[in-house]
């Protein structure tokens, strides 16, 4: 008689296993986000170098509007890890109410539920930040400004 409480705590463990692999889904988008960061902060002090040693006024126009872009970029990026952190806190505390509500006999359910669609409406709220991202990174490709750093080389 007493396996029975084995047993239903192995039901919850396996409830709980889909979350988990969420969240691992979600980590490898924070790392990718993450990523997309780091090379938004190294441009934008590549750019910022140019920007000082640059002496044409188209040139440094130029350069000031794509500093637009990345600060652009770097907000984006940084709403989309929020969205994302929040995104993953929502599944543990989902994981976390499937056994408190198993351990103490509480009906969450309907906390449950609504903890993971909040989960879900987040992380497509990130996603979509991600697409944005991605489009304002192309779009600024396609001016290839580039071509204007050779000028002058910092030292």
């Amino acid at each position: 008689m007493q396996a029975a409480p084995v047993i239903e705590i192995s039901q919850v463990i396996t409830l709980a296993v889909a979350p988990v692999f969420l969240l691992a889904g979600i980590a490898g988008f924070l790392t990718v986000l993450s990523h997309r960061l780091s090379r938004v902060v190294d441009r934008t002090r590549q750019v910022n170098r140019y920007i000082r040693g640059a002496t044409a006024k188209e040139n440094k126009q130029s350069l000031e509007f794509e500093m637009r872009l990345l600060a652009k970029r770097t907000t984006v990026i940084n709403w989309g890890l929020r969205f994302s952190v929040c995104s993953a806190l929502a599944i543990c505390l989902v994981i976390m109410c499937l056994f408190i509500s198993d351990s103490v006999l509480i009906n969450l359910s309907s906390l449950i539920t609504w903890l993971f669609i909040s989960a879900m409406i987040l992380v497509i709220l990130s996603l979509l930040l991600l697409l944005y991202e991605v489009n304002i990174s192309t779009s600024n490709m396609k001016n290839n400004i580039d071509h204007l750093l050779v000028e002058k080389k910092p030292e």
